[in-house]
């Protein structure tokens, strides 16, 4: 406990799903295949990823609300890692998208991680939790959402713009 409160942490990254920005990688990918819009795939798009569906990331968080262990840290996850690359052509596959006329490679942003993963193990082995959702069924989900919302998302700003 911290000043009497009890906490347990998490870390989840690479969230996904419906009702996502617009900025970033999966929702954006989705709805240039959709419109016909070029992705530009930093340094090619080898940098490698684990996503997770924000379904999962809730239903993790609720069993850690529940039954963490005060004070320690859970990290939220998938086991399945692929490059962003991958990640393009999977949406190709699912939209009829060709990916020559979906992506093009530009020179990799200054800073940028190769790899981001977070080891789910001990919440895996301690709530006995797992993710529900792939990243194949995600996407299908994702999808969903944007064309139920293709007009209304295709007019909304689709790159990152920090908030003052």
């Amino acid at each position: 406990e911290i000043h009497g409160f009890p906490v347990c942490f998490t870390r989840a990254a690479n969230v996904f799903g419906p009702g996502q920005q617009l900025y970033r990688i999966v929702p954006r990918t989705l709805l240039y295949a959709q419109l016909g819009k070029q992705l530009r795939l930093d340094g090619g798009g080898h940098s490698t990823r684990s996503f997770i569906h924000v379904n999962d990331v809730a239903e993790a968080t609720y069993t850690i609300a529940q039954n963490g262990v005060v004070g320690e840290t859970y990290h939220i996850s998938t086991d399945e890692i692929v490059s962003i690359r991958d990640l393009v052509e999977r949406v190709c596959e699912l939209t009829g998208a060709s990916f020559n006329d979906l992506a093009f490679e530009g020179p990799e942003r200054p800073g940028k991680d190769n790899t981001y993963m977070l080891d789910s193990s001990h919440l895996r082995e301690q709530l006995n939790w797992s993710p529900a959702k792939s990243l194949d069924v995600g996407l299908r989900d994702t999808l969903d959402w944007v064309n139920t919302n293709l007009e209304k998302l295709s007019a909304i700003p689709d790159v990152y713009a920090h908030k003052k």
